[in-house]
């Protein structure tokens, strides 16, 4: 009686496998195109048209993730100087943090990056502990800034909360002091920045 054909030969183990890579191989754009462009935020889209994403990145301290930054720009990205051209970018939090503890940081990059006279981060902080809300894994807080007309400084960056406006506060020296915490070339995260600006800087640089 002949016998009947292996199933489980070497030949059939090489070629399943040889499918399975390439299976794996074809689904791989499909998934990491879903993880690296993600919508753009309702606050975001109704502030800039056409906006689209510059780039992502994490911020983590001792290696503990912080919050994901997401930088979304118009078609002509942050333009000659920041605060030229509208922006905004998102931190979506991986932890707990008190909405005073955030404010304080920031007014405390603020001042390490020379930014602002003291009087004016002075009324800076009160504004951001007035707006920014305490936040914990998954809360999203987004800056949304739009700079001002000619011959009058009507600049002004708004601040939402998982989607949801909180307030504003007015000027292009603040938007221009707060965001640099993150766009700046002295930016205390260089690593986080060059992610953030993936696109933005080919944008601005495009005739």
């Amino acid at each position: 009686m002949p016998q009947r054909a292996d199933p489980l030969a070497p030949v059939d183990h090489a070629r399943r496998g040889l499918l399975l890579v390439a299976a794996a191989v074809a689904l791989l754009p499909m998934s990491v195109q879903a993880q690296s462009a993600p919508a753009v935020p309702a606050e975001v889209a109704s502030a800039i048209a056409d906006a689209q994403l510059s780039g992502s990145g994490d911020f983590r301290y001792f290696g503990f993730l912080v919050y994901r930054a997401a930088l979304w720009t118009g078609p002509q990205g942050l333009g000659a100087q920041l605060g030229t051209a509208p922006f905004a970018l998102q931190l979506r939090y991986a932890r707990s943090l008190k909405g005073a503890d955030i404010a304080t940081r920031s007014e405390e990059e603020m001042r390490k990056l020379g930014e602002g006279t003291p009087e004016q981060r002075a009324a800076w902080l009160q504004a951001m502990r007035n707006l920014f809300p305490d936040v914990q894994d998954g809360s999203t807080l987004t800056g949304v800034f739009t700079p001002g007309g000619r011959g009058a400084d009507t600049a002004q960056t708004r601040f939402y909360f998982n989607g949801a406006l909180r307030g504003t506060v007015p000027g292009t020296a603040f938007g221009r002091a707060f965001f640099s915490i993150w766009l700046s070339p002295q930016t205390p995260a260089p690593g986080l920045r060059n992610d953030l600006l993936a696109k933005a800087l080919t944008a601005a640089s495009a005739p």
